[in-house]
Parts: structure tokens; C-alpha cells; sequence
């Protein structure tokens, strides 16, 4: 691996860490009973609720990407030609 791919690399997850977004992923019935057990009781441990749906929904995306890892590349040096 070149040095030029590493820091892109690096510099890619860096900026994902850095400029995540808030999102909602839950279902109906996931939300309703996060909300109602919110209302009830603000210190509880559904505020982390979402973000666990969140973890389980990355996990085949990331499965993903690493099989078709060599499309991918190829994808990125089509877009992103070297400069001679």
C-alpha cells in the first residue's frame, strides 16, 4: 500500500469520525416503547437505543465493502485519477 492511499485512507475515517450526523433508525414499535419509557423515566437506558440499531445496521454495510473491496478500489481510481 502506497503512502498516498494510507493517508487517504486514514484521512477518510477521520473525517467520518469527525463529521457524523445524528440519525434516527428505529422502527415503529422500537420508538414507541423508547418513548414512553423515556417520558417515564428520563435517566434511563433508552437514549442509547438508537445508537445500537445504528451498530447492528453498519455491521452488513461494512461486510459489504470488504467483500467487494477490489470493485471499490477500482471505483475510487476512476473518479480519483492520479496526477502524472
Amino acid at each position: 500500500m502506497k503512502f498516498e492511499t494510507k493517508y487517504f485512507s486514514y484521512l477518510f475515517i477521520l473525517a467520518l469520525l469527525i463529521f457524523s450526523v445524528d440519525v434516527e433508525a428505529q422502527c415503529a414499535m422500537c420508538k414507541q416503547a423508547a418513548e414512553s419509557s423515556l417520558n417515564s423515566n428520563p435517566n434511563s437506558m433508552v437514549r442509547s437505543l438508537n445508537t445500537g440499531i445504528l451498530y447492528l445496521m453498519a455491521v452488513p454495510y461494512l461486510m459489504l465493502c470488504f467483500i467487494f473491496r477490489k470493485q471499490i478500489k477500482l471505483l475510487f481510481r476512476k473518479v480519483f485519477p492520479k496526477k502524472s
